[in-house]
């Protein structure tokens, strides 16, 4: 199996602008997340943005004349729909109901370890010892970040279903990656569309009211995240998946927990703790080593 190019010279900077605007948009959802559950129940909230996000996003396949996948892509977007939106949402939604924003971004920094043992394990990718340690440091950076939460001993259940959240994306993501190339606009579609079916589901299950956000904040809310979160994020996500090495891209997700904690101290007034600053800067050493020397890795 040849390996992919870190990246791919036919893109220029189209690639880390995409993986940049990645790191921004699920940095806020995190916050997001965390300000719509308090209007709504956790997983009708997932339900109402996934719904949305694929009526979205089948107009405007309808309206580029992007045909649907069929056969083996129909496969891989289904697939990546049920693990990344069918059964991540609802974890991670249900979670942050008590599970505070920077400690599931703590466990969501785990996602570059993840991705490089999964793509070795798969033969997608070589076991690249850079990316390893470098998601080792930029885990320990997080840690120092939200250092204050660690200290609450929140409850296990929720924890776990956060990492059950990331173990899921992270497969989801890699199945995608094995399948055929395609459109990203129509292959979303069909994810976001088996994601709002599955997320509908558990609420019936879980005996959470339906309803319709009841405030203009909650809609706003609830706007944003389908807009920028499940149809901006997920579509230049998929978009880089099929050009972009998962282990590389992985390291997005390191930089989401930046963005989640100037959020959290800029819009709910949050208090970080006294080691953020050396937290920030040992991410930014973990992203180094993880991009730079695994680049470098690579290209030998």
């Amino acid at each position: 199996m040849s390996r992919p190019a870190a990246f791919p010279t036919t893109t220029n900077c189209r690639v880390p602008l995409a993986a940049g605007a990645c790191g921004l948009i699920w940095g806020s959802t995190f916050l997001f997340i965390s300000v719509g559950n308090d209007t709504l129940p956790p997983v009708w909230a997932a339900t109402l943005r996934l719904t949305l996000a694929s009526t979205i996003l089948f107009t405007l396949a309808r309206l580029t004349r992007q045909p649907l996948p069929r056969g083996a892509a129909l496969g891989a977007a289904a697939a990546f729909g049920l693990l990344q939106f069918g059964i991540n949402f609802p974890l991670l939604y249900w979670s942050e109901k008590t599970v505070p924003s920077g400690l599931a971004a703590i466990v969501f920094g785990t996602i570059p370890l993840q991705a490089a043992f999964l793509a070795w394990r798969v033969g997608l990718e070589r076991l690249a010892w850079p990316r390893v340690i470098g998601g080792l440091v930029a885990v320990v950076g997080i840690a120092l970040l939200f250092g204050g939460v660690l200290e609450r001993r929140p409850d296990p259940r929720p924890l776990a279903a956060v990492l059950l959240a990331t173990v899921s994306a992270n497969v989801g993501s890699t199945i995608y990656k094995m399948g055929p190339r395609q459109a990203t606009i129509p292959a979303n579609a069909v994810a976001t569309a088996l994601g709002a079916v599955v997320s509908f589901g558990v609420s019936r299950i879980a005996g959470e009211p339906a309803m319709l956000p009841p405030t203009p904040a909650s809609w706003m809310t609830l706007g944003y995240l389908t807009i920028a979160g499940s149809i901006g994020a997920f579509v230049l996500w998929t978009w880089l998946v099929a050009r972009v090495p998962v282990t590389r891209l992985s390291f997005v997700s390191v930089v989401a927990p930046l963005i989640a904690l100037i959020l959290g101290v800029a819009v709910r007034h949050e208090r970080p703790a006294p080691l953020s600053a050396i937290g920030a800067l040992v991410v930014l050493v973990g992203l180094a080593i993880g991009l730079e020397l695994g680049a470098l890795r690579e290209r030998r």
